[in-house]
């Protein structure tokens, strides 16, 4: 069985350690731990490919900005022949105080651009997800500028936890259900 695990964010240097990137963040440090090969490039994202005991793993980050992030997923899905139970996507959450972070299988895009695009390219809601808090902005600050900002002093450390956690919860899942990592990680 093949999985794929997609964080969301947005490509380039400027981007790297914003609110909006700390999906590619959480598959970063996958790729780290699992001492994963180099990334390659393909249908507008770059991945690559493990070959784990539980089977063969794919490790995405989509290259067409935050709100475009379908356009690369579903042909990668298709490609790979993955159906929507074997993906899960990680993304940042307003909504969420920073640090922590909520286990789905379902539900809508919340405001959020590039889960409005998966939500349409994917034609379901039905998919794992997990949602990273990066809490709201403070009154006078749009959301768009906040999103792509970097996080201050005392949050950098708290997100870095919060990006293992993440990480973590996505190891879990390449063992057992979803659901079962649902139950282990949401509130921690």
């Amino acid at each position: 069985m093949t999985k794929m695990i997609i964080g969301l964010g947005n490509p380039g240097k400027q981007y790297e350690n914003t609110r909006h990137n700390v999906g590619f963040r959480v598959v970063d440090e996958l790729c780290e731990r699992f001492n994963a090969p180099a990334m390659q490039s393909k249908f507008n994202g770059m991945y690559t490919i493990l070959h784990r005991p539980e089977g063969k793993v794919i490790l995405v980050k989509p290259l067409t900005y935050m709100n475009l992030s379908g356009e690369c997923v579903r042909p990668l899905m298709e490609y790979y022949e993955i159906d929507t139970d074997d993906i899960v996507v990680i993304y940042d959450d307003l909504d969420l105080s920073p640090g922590s972070i909520r286990l789905r299988q379902k539900g809508s895009a919340g405001g959020h651009n590039g889960m409005k695009s998966l939500l349409a390219h994917l034609g379901t809601d039905k998919f794992n997800r997990i949602r990273i808090g990066v809490g709201r902005p403070v009154s006078g600050i749009k959301v768009s500028d906040y999103v792509l900002s970097p996080f201050n002093k005392e949050e950098a450390p708290v997100i870095t936890e919060v990006i293992k956690k993440s990480a973590s919860a996505c190891e879990a899942w390449l063992e057992k259900p979803f659901i079962d990592v649902m139950n282990n990680f949401n509130g921690i």
